[in-house]
């Protein structure tokens, strides 16, 4: 199946990435994420959909205490949700709420909210909490609007984790965060599913949560 698909991408290299297929890739579950088209690991299980290393960087930093707001939702919630103590996250997507609520409607630690955007219900939502969340995940629409109402609702410990810190149009929204005493850690690589690598950062003050 690899192989074709390489054949169709006409990746350069195809023997490189073929046998990292077969070693890396394949430990990492990308090879299955692939086939089905879902952030997963190599037994199938809910992965977020950030790079590799990012993923392995927080696993062992979470905490069963922590509150996570997430402002897009998928793969990432189910996987949050089985490693800390509350997960809020909203969605604008209705067929992909109502998709992932069968998913979460027995996860008692999961409050699952579907947002407009047009109505600014989406990038509004965290404003109605104050210091609560541990990490506020950036990883949906409205994301220089949601980051900059992050702020009010995070912990002075906490930290936020954005996906895809490579597209440039997001630089407001790091400026904004970088403003106000932000420091910044990328993790570059590969991920789920995706054929290039990609960033996922970390955005984080002295003294924070994940001790770094």
């Amino acid at each position: 199946m690899l192989k074709k698909i390489l054949i169709k991408l006409g990746v350069k290299n195809k023997f490189i990435l073929y046998k990292l297929s077969k070693s890396y890739l394949k430990n990492e579950g990308w090879n299955l994420s692939v086939k089905q088209g879902l952030p997963i690991d190599k037994d199938g299980k809910a992965l977020p959909w950030y790079t590799y290393p990012s993923i392995h960087f927080l696993i062992p930093r979470l905490g069963k205490e922590f509150a996570i707001f997430e402002c897009g939702s998928g793969n990432s919630t189910l996987w949050y949700s089985s490693r800390v103590k509350k997960v809020v996250a909203i969605e604008h997507d209705i067929k992909w709420y109502s998709r992932l609520k069968e998913k979460l409607d027995n996860r008692t630690n999961v409050d699952y909210l579907f947002k407009d955007l047009g109505s600014g219900e989406y990038q509004d939502e965290i404003l109605n909490y104050c210091k609560f969340f541990d990490i506020i995940v950036i990883d949906g629409r409205q994301r220089i609007k949601c980051a900059q109402n992050s702020l009010r609702a995070l912990k002075d410990n906490g930290v936020i984790v954005w996906d895809n810190t490579d597209r440039t149009r997001y630089e407001e929204g790091f400026d904004f965060l970088f403003s106000n005493g932000f420091k910044r850690i990328d993790f570059w690589g590969m991920g789920p599913i995706n054929y290039s690598s990609s960033c996922t950062s970390i955005f984080y003050k002295e003294g924070n949560c994940l001790g770094i």
